[in-house]
């Protein structure tokens, strides 16, 4: 771990909280990119935030949202994010890949439509004791959703993020 950093839990609670708040919403703090290719990546993002409250400020690399102009691509895009999440030794959350039976609240599901490339972020917000496709539930931007059945869509791949925790 670079420097002095400490390792925090995240808080799951409360990145769940602000997903059923502003799932069918937009925070005016953030820009909303539904009409730029999608707004699901970048309402995940602020679900995170919300459970770490620590951006990871290195540029190109990071992970932060200061405007819609001043922000990196791990912010709102789906491949980037994945990758931020998964790389991260530095500051903010941190994530390792997991089988959907091993995921909870609070954790990031991505889906492949065409089984090659993922282009779809989406939230936990609730799951059975063991999860599985029929009682995970998410919430999502783009197409607004919350308490949705992962089920109801149709995907050729899906992979699932475990946030660890985050550092600062």
């Amino acid at each position: 771990m670079p420097g002095n950093m400490k390792l925090y839990p995240y808080n799951r609670h409360a990145a769940i909280e602000y997903a059923h708040k502003w799932a069918f919403g937009r925070n005016p703090a953030y820009y909303d990119f539904s009409k730029l290719g999608g707004d699901c990546t970048n309402f995940v993002s602020q679900c995170l935030y919300a459970g770490c409250r620590v951006m990871n400020t290195k540029p190109v690399y990071g992970w932060y949202y200061f405007d819609s102009y001043n922000r990196t691509a791990s912010w709102t895009g789906v491949q980037y994010l994945y990758e931020f999440l998964t790389k991260n030794n530095g500051p903010g959350p941190f994530a390792v890949e997991v089988p959907l039976s091993e995921t909870e609240p609070g954790d990031i599901i991505q889906l492949s439509f065409d089984g090659s490339s993922f282009r779809h972020s989406l939230f936990i917000v609730e799951t059975g004791k063991i999860p599985d496709l029929d009682n995970v539930k998410i919430a999502t931007h783009t197409i607004d959703r919350d308490y949705y059945p992962l089920s109801n869509y149709a995907f050729k791949k899906y992979r699932c993020l475990h946030i660890e925790g985050y550092r600062k």
